[in-house]
């Protein structure tokens, strides 16, 4: 198992409210006797409201098949963003969490005590950039002298930026930072020309709208973004076992949408309150990786020899240092570091 680093500075700051009644991770667990004799009593997972394998795998209850009968309860908490993610590992009352490669890469660079195990899709037009059909934008040029929505720290922010720096008219184009509820209500008062989110938020935007451009796009141009998941290392450390139970409900929920996509869209859909078609439309708007490709020297790489994917982080790392989004970049090392196959590798080994 390759050496995990973090920086020697640490964050100090307090959990979203919304996690209060569940208390910190570290006090809802039993420590584990040196035999590892002792389990958690509960975990705590954040999750991003988008269709994916960890909504697949929620819904179905396939978690439950490897936590319930342990007698270990999981706790879902949702959460709009992944500052909100962060926010709740600095104060260690979540275990895991989803957000996007953006948010992972300040959770690094604020010295969390996470790693990233697992990239949940990478992102495709279940992200864009939304413009309204009588605006006559045509192009992202266009958006000059104009007002602009979007999640800031995001990959959605992360992916606007460099599509109005490719075009040279990022000092020209007002960011509002609003979440996804707020830049939908934006968009219906009419207070906005344009916003950059993601799915089912985008979904309602486009019902009077058109996609300017998307993350897949975006990808094409060289900025490629995802969503991942990011683990508190006082649990992994503790726990490799149930953190392999965790990827493998994550496998199975992904293989639901492989083998069945309408069968996943049907399941993802009432929770998420759109249609099953709005929903296969999301879900085949992104790439979901297997398990072997997840560790292929495209993306995470193994324990061994990084992927290309910590190329990426520490690529879009640079550039948010450059935009004032973190205080200093994370060495390539440390991206390799950070990024853990480890639990993917003993998934595939079982």
């Amino acid at each position: 198992m390759k050496r995990k680093k973090i920086f020697g500075f640490m964050l100090t700051i307090l959990a979203a409210g919304a996690l209060a009644a569940c208390g910190g991770a570290d006090e809802t667990t039993e420590q584990v006797s040196s035999e590892g004799g002792q389990l958690p009593k509960e975990i705590n997972i954040g999750y991003l409201r988008v269709p994916n394998d960890e909504k697949i795998a929620k819904t179905e209850a396939l978690f439950d098949e490897y936590f319930a009968d342990k007698g270990i309860e999981t706790n879902f908490l949702v959460f709009d963003s992944g500052v909100e993610a962060n926010q709740a590992f600095a104060s260690g009352s979540i275990d895991f969490a989803s957000m996007g490669n953006t948010n992972g890469i300040i959770a690094l660079a604020r010295g969390l005590d996470v790693e990233l195990i697992w990239l949940h899709e990478i992102l495709g037009e279940i992200e864009a950039l939304a413009v309204r059909k009588d605006s006559e934008i045509e192009k992202v040029e266009d958006l000059a002298g104009m007002t602009v929505a979007t999640t800031f720290a995001s990959t959605a922010h992360y992916s606007l930026l460099q599509v109005l720096n490719d075009a040279g008219i990022a000092d020209q184009v007002q960011l509002l930072d609003m979440k996804t509820v707020d830049i939908v209500a934006a968009w219906e008062r009419g207070d906005i020309d344009a916003a950059y989110t993601w799915q089912p938020s985008l979904g309602h935007l486009l019902e009077d709208g058109d996609i300017l451009i998307s993350s897949e796009q975006a990808a094409a141009m060289g900025h490629k973004t995802a969503n991942v998941l990011l683990a508190r290392k006082g649990f992994t450390e503790q726990y490799p076992e149930l953190t392999t139970d965790f990827i493998a409900a994550l496998v199975a929920g992904g293989n639901i949408y492989r083998e069945n996509p309408n069968k996943a869209a049907e399941i993802v859909a009432d929770p998420l309150g759109i249609t099953a078609e709005d929903a296969l439309a999301q879900m085949q708007g992104s790439i979901w990786l297997t398990s072997e490709e997840e560790i292929s020297d495209e993306y995470m790489g193994t324990s061994e020899k990084a992927g290309a994917f910590s190329k990426v982080m520490k690529e879009t790392s640079d550039f948010l240092l450059g935009q004032g989004t973190i205080t200093e970049s994370p060495s390539q090392d440390e991206f390799d570091a950070f990024i853990n196959p480890q639990y993917i590798e003993m998934y595939l080994e079982r």
